[in-house]
């Protein structure tokens, strides 16, 4: 079998390129780490490369040895050759090579990239213009079927058919080799700002869906927008983007500048400001401002028209809906509970596709109130069992001394459920309603002075 053959024509790709990132990893193979950086086995166009490729990467990961011996072994059982003597003689002919030189390894590899994602885009282009001129669907849809597969490319996430387990097995891991590294914190979840309850979930894991619930009163939104302010607040600034279909954008950072600048909110309320507070307020709103969080209030959105929104955010780290029984499943949908089902499953795949976290509010059913222990329980969610099913972490918050007047303690229960991740449990925090401020017993969430 030619090591050249072509496959679908009128595609951009370099094959000499190709052969030259080859032979420079055969010839020093602590380079693929290098080479990793830009590429992939997809990558290459010709499906000998890829193959060759793969199996380097496949030799990488479980710490076997790089070199012609081994290649050629593992190219003839994979039928890349039809025998060692025709493997060992293209191989070495790329070894040989005296147009290659393993220090321009870094050059070849762009230029695999660059025509790469070159194909992608012309194969993108062409499956707009098929879906348009047949008019598959409406102008919105194909607007946003465009700009989904652009989205795709820019992520790296164009679909490449079903993945071998040993080139899945390259990508975690590379992801394990960075959780344990010097810079592991930034490839762990992400800290919601409260220690205990980070120890149960480790972080909000990229792609997960979390779901947080309590009756009226308890402080879910005042707990998610803290959270929001918590992980703005990160060195890598990371966006959070905020969906309140319930309260306006003026409420929600009126909410949080009680909470940064420690402020009471009823007076924020009244406008009841002395002097003294002005200057708090001053900082508050400071610190505030430096903040990534981006706010949109439109009433009864869909996850579509969510995802459509935050596809254009460059550095996306967290998504907070308010709250998901007011949120639209984007088509008619006769059944309150079929149509919650759509929702939770829609959020759940855009958690995934967006590979960020996403905390959806949920409200609970009356059934609650009606029991002599009024914390709740996963079938209180209302409308869908599919909240929980859907959900990867379903947290509760409760306040016993909401419904037993005569209980002096102040602080709340986010009660872990459902942990995909781990244990279920309990957190305590403390909830100051007078600050719409969460502060974990450990005294982390605390805004600072």
């Amino acid at each position: 079998m030619d090591l050249t053959e072509t496959g679908i024509e009128g595609l951009p790709y370099d094959v000499e390129a190709e052969k030259a990132v080859i032979s420079c990893i055969l010839a020093h193979p602590e380079d693929i780490t290098l080479a990793l950086e830009y590429i992939k086995p997809e990558s290459f166009f010709i499906e000998n490369h890829q193959k060759l490729f793969a199996i380097m990467l496949s030799n990488f990961t479980i710490g076997k040895s790089i070199d012609i011996i081994t290649v050629i072994d593992e190219a003839v059982k994979e039928k890349i050759f039809e025998n060692s003597s025709e493997a060992k003689l293209k191989l070495a002919d790329l070894v040989r090579d005296e147009m290659i030189f393993p220090k321009n390894l870094e050059s070849y590899c762009k230029i695999v990239e660059e025509k790469f994602y070159t194909r992608q885009l012309i194969t993108a282009a062409r499956e707009i213009i098929e879906s348009s001129v047949n008019e598959q669907g409406s102008a919105t849809e194909l607007l946003d079927l465009a700009e989904q597969k652009i989205y795709d490319i820019r992520q790296g996430k164009a679909a490449n058919g079903i993945t071998p387990i040993k080139n899945a097995l390259v990508d975690v891991y590379d992801e394990l080799v960075k959780k344990s590294g010097p810079d592991r914190e930034l490839y762990l979840g992400i800290k919601s700002g409260y220690n205990d309850l980070d120890s149960f979930i480790y972080g909000l894991k990229r792609s997960d869906l979390l779901i947080l619930a309590a009756r009226p009163a308890m402080g879910k939104s005042t707990l998610a927008m803290n959270i929001a302010a918590n992980v703005a607040k990160r060195k890598d600034s990371p966006e959070v983007a905020v969906f309140s279909l319930e309260m306006s954008t003026e409420q929600l950072v009126t909410r949080m500048l009680s909470a940064e600048s420690l402020v009471e909110n009823k007076r924020l309320m009244r406008g009841d400001i002395s002097n003294d507070l002005w200057k708090q307020l001053a900082e508050g709103a400071d610190r505030l401002n430096q903040m990534n969080i981006y706010i949109d209030d439109t009433p009864g959105m869909s996850a579509v028209q969510m995802k459509a929104k935050l596809r254009r955010m460059k550095n996306l780290g967290l998504v907070i809906v308010d709250h998901i029984q007011l949120m639209s499943a984007g088509r008619r949908i006769d059944n309150r509970v079929n149509e919650m089902s759509e929702i939770t499953r829609q959020l759940k795949l855009m958690a995934k596709e967006m590979n960020v976290p996403i905390i959806a509010l949920s409200q609970l059913s009356r059934a609650v109130d009606s029991r002599t222990d009024k914390r709740p329980m996963l079938s209180d969610l209302r409308d869908s069992g599919s909240i929980e099913q859907d959900a990867d972490i379903v947290m509760f918050l409760y306040r016993d001394g909401y419904y037993n007047k005569e209980n002096p303690d102040t602080s709340s229960e986010c009660i872990i459920a459902k942990n995909r991740h781990g244990e279920t449990g309990t957190v305590r925090l403390q909830y100051n309603s007078q600050f719409t401020l969460f502060v974990g017993l450990d005294r982390s969430g605390i805004s600072p002075d």
